[in-house]
């Protein structure tokens, strides 16, 4: 394409490039201005006659991006075409939505293409286009697809880790404690008598019995290594890194006594007249080589312990350990 500055001043020129909906301008071999459409007037706030025979730099009055002006220079010395986009480039040139409103430069995807001057010699087309609703685009997809990420893993009633979450975990973060020498532990917590409550005052009420001991729970859990999760039905487990036996039954025993002073009435309950929990707790030692299995198992087991010990208690049990005295916990 060959192109003289007559052309490119000339009044069919600029209307055309005027109706343009994305920026134009055409640079000539000493890098000064020789074309700026109406698109880079308004979003530079410079006039084409106040840019035309000027440096880029010069006529916008700051300093261009090392990228640009290492593809401006080779499209004009070497006729190297040369995209920036926006994934890489965010914004190259001082080019603004609202000039003297905006502070944040306008995304932007721009691309140099080599043309011939009618003289023979080399010119450079710039287009720049408005790659804010692309941006916008991705910005909604990313946070589209956070948004189902966290749904994958986070129970849709009490907002802890679901069970997924935690079969992921658990293995996870015990070969992690094994590998640093450090002891872990696992919490097993069920609601006393819960079925009892669904059953007198239904469902909906329960969800917010739920939610309510969730959160006081939660807020005995003090360090962000910590995991609460939903095991199933109204069982919750929490994994405790870097947690020895004394450490387990202290955080235990917080939760117990933090849901008791919720004082919800449960008159049918066995053990209290309030809500009360049930909890078991297993500690996997440095060098103990315990399984995720037996580490559940034994948890499980010292829950069943203080259910069958009167409820509203803690029971705790060597990670791996068995007792063959106990018979399996009930379902």
């Amino acid at each position: 394409m060959t192109v003289s500055s007559e052309v490119a001043s000339s009044l069919p020129w600029r209307r055309i490039t005027d109706a343009l909906g994305c920026g134009l301008l055409l640079v000539d071999q000493a890098g000064l201005v020789v074309h700026w459409n109406a698109w880079m007037a308004k979003h530079s706030g410079i006039a084409s006659e106040a840019a035309l025979g000027l440096t880029l730099e010069a006529a916008f009055g700051e300093p261009l991006t090392n990228p640009f002006k290492r593809a401006l220079a080779n499209v004009l010395r070497h006729k190297l075409p040369a995209v920036l986009s926006n994934v890489l480039h965010r914004d190259p040139l001082p080019l603004y939505r609202n000039p003297g409103v905006d502070t944040l430069r306008m995304p932007q995807s721009v691309m140099l293409m080599p043309i011939q001057a009618e003289d023979g010699g080399p010119l450079c087309l710039i287009q720049i286009t408005d790659t804010s609703m692309f941006v916008k685009r991705e910005r909604v997809l990313q946070s589209n697809s956070d948004r189902l990420s966290k749904e994958a893993v986070i129970d849709g009633l009490t907002g802890v880790y679901n069970r997924k979450y935690f079969n992921e975990k658990l293995p996870a973060e015990l070969a992690r404690c094994a590998r640093q020498q450090q002891s872990m532990s696992l919490l097993m917590l069920d609601v006393d008598d819960f079925k009892k409550y669904n059953d007198n005052h239904g469902h909906p009420a329960g969800d917010r019995v739920l939610v309510a001991i969730i959160t006081a729970a939660h807020s005995q859990l003090n360090r962000a290594s910590d995991i609460l999760a939903r095991y199933g039905g109204e069982e919750f487990a929490m994994i405790l890194t870097a947690c020895d036996k004394a450490g387990a039954l202290l955080v235990a025993e917080r939760i117990r006594h933090a849901i008791s002073e919720l004082r919800i009435p449960h008159l049918h309950a066995g053990a209290s007249e309030h809500v009360t929990v049930s909890l078991g707790a297993a500690t996997s030692g440095p060098g103990a080589h315990c399984s995720p299995g037996e580490l559940l198992d034994a948890a499980d087991r010292a829950l069943y312990q203080s259910k069958r010990g009167g409820r509203n208690t803690v029971h705790w049990l060597p990670g791996g350990a068995i007792s063959q005295a106990l018979p399996p916990p009930a379902a």
